[in-house]
């Protein structure tokens, strides 16, 4: 007998024996030390790439494994061509998110880009879902490597591949793998690079030649401000995606078909209930205490959080840059501090998109 987990569209059976299996464990991503300022300045005055062991890899393969993900993700991944990718989200049967995926097709798979401490967790549960589809999820991550670049890298990227890819989440592929282009940052190029592990490392030493090796924290910085929110292990089921922009963010098709949280999603998106989204800080500190999950405080109510921190990373300035969800009646007046109302104030920053007026 199959036991029924609910869904934004009702019941679906699951296979008991992968109901009852123990979760799987979290891994926890390392805290990455403080970029030098060399690292900042090569891909603001320069180019520079960076390996991005933060992040795992997960193909879905079989013959509905577009059809398997577009009833499970926020995004349209039944019409994904061969030339783009997109952002999606995976979220509980409440509407919370419990991972973000960049989606693309890599062959005859659906390959997803999450973050390495969901992977485990969300890919199991997937696979919870499969039922009788004709599909499989496969963690890709130990035959793939990813590779972020940043600045002015055209050059260098030319000498892997015949054609570099024109608007963001446009996708090449070549001998050595996909390039995507993802969104800026502080007007600088940014692409993501991945393919089979031997090829990239291959090709890695002609890249030192003209760009500079960066640690994978910088990437972190870039993302953030870029703002593009990552759901990790500390903020799962935090966030419905409007929460963390991701429907202004294309992360988000409200014409597609059901998935769970789907009614939450829409509700939130068509009754003018969208009273708190993601915004771009900076704070004093270091990553030692100024965490994803950490809550913030109103000047004006400090006995309850108005917020809480989605992604942080070190900043060049100092500190630590954040996306941080909150209340947008905070943003109004007064001040928002970290982890209490005593707490480091946050300083708000522009965000490189607009945001919706709510009604």
């Amino acid at each position: 007998m199959n036991t029924p987990l609910a869904t934004a569209s009702g019941t679906t059976s699951v296979n008991p024996s992968a109901a009852a299996a123990a979760p799987a464990s979290p891994v926890a991503l390392p805290m990455l030390p403080r970029p030098s300022a060399a690292e900042f300045d090569a891909v603001v005055q320069h180019g520079a790439y960076m390996p991005l062991t933060q992040f795992g890899v997960i193909d879905t393969i079989g013959d509905d494994a577009a059809s398997f993900l577009h009833g499970q993700l926020t995004n349209d991944t039944q019409h994904l061509d061969a030339a783009n990718a997109r952002l999606a989200g995976y979220c509980s049967a409440k509407g919370r998110l419990l991972a973000s995926f960049l989606t693309w097709r890599s062959g005859e798979a659906i390959r997803l880009l999450v973050s390495k401490d969901v992977q485990a967790a969300v890919q199991k549960r997937l696979s919870m879902f499969v039922l009788r589809a004709k599909a499989k999820l496969v963690d890709a991550s130990g035959e793939v490597a990813v590779v972020g670049l940043a600045g002015d890298v055209r050059h260098a990227l030319s000498g892997v591949f015949d054609a570099l890819p024109d608007g963001v989440h446009v996708k090449v592929d070549g001998p050595a793998g996909s390039l995507i282009r993802v969104p800026d940052a502080l007007d600088r190029l940014r692409y993501l690079w991945i393919g089979p592990k031997a090829q990239i490392e291959a090709h890695l030493p002609a890249l030192d030649d003209t760009l500079k090796r960066v640690s994978p924290a910088v990437w972190d910085w870039l993302d953030i401000r870029a703002g593009e929110p990552r759901i990790t292990q500390p903020v799962v089921e935090q966030f419905v995606p409007q929460m963390v922009n991701f429907d202004v963010l294309g992360a988000v098709n409200f014409r597609k078909g059901c998935y769970p949280g789907q009614e939450v999603v829409a509700r939130s998106q068509y009754r003018g209930t969208i009273k708190r989204r993601t915004s771009l800080a900076n704070v004093a500190g270091e990553l030692d205490t100024v965490k994803a999950g950490t809550e913030l405080f109103h000047s004006d109510d400090p006995g309850q959080p108005c917020g809480m921190v989605v992604n942080a990373a070190s900043a060049p300035e100092g500190g630590v840059d954040l996306l941080v969800e909150i209340k947008l009646a905070a943003l109004e007046n007064g001040s928002v501090h970290l982890g209490a109302a005593e707490g480091a104030g946050l300083r708000f920053l522009a965000l490189p998109y607009g945001l919706p007026t709510e009604v």
